[in-house]
């Protein structure tokens, strides 16, 4: 999958530097994956939800949101929102032009 783009999880990390490892982490894995569908992201990531037409990765045991738009034909991950869980429940990020 072509991860689009590393940048803002950098400008994430370097804001909650808690959520480094593990942003890097899903990255690594995100960007060696090649999923068809939503079947077989899930059988890598079982706790990511569909959300209208985002997919949302529980990041650092649950501390953040990762977000993004997953277009398995073109291999891409698109990333839209990173959340703080606080951020995240305020369901501001639905009024994104993509949801």
């Amino acid at each position: 999958m072509h991860v689009i783009s590393r940048t803002r999880l950098r400008q994430f990390w370097e804001r909650y530097a808690e959520a480094e490892s593990a942003l890097r982490l899903w990255y690594t894995h995100t960007k060696r994956a090649t999923w068809q569908n939503l079947a077989e992201m899930k059988n890598d990531y079982p706790s990511a939800d569909l959300v209208g037409r985002f997919t949302v990765f529980n990041i650092g045991g649950n501390k953040y949101r990762l977000i993004v738009r997953i277009e398995y034909e073109r291999q891409e991950v698109y990333i839209r929102h990173l959340l703080t869980h606080a951020e995240y429940d305020t369901d501001k990020w639905k009024q994104d032009e993509w949801f």
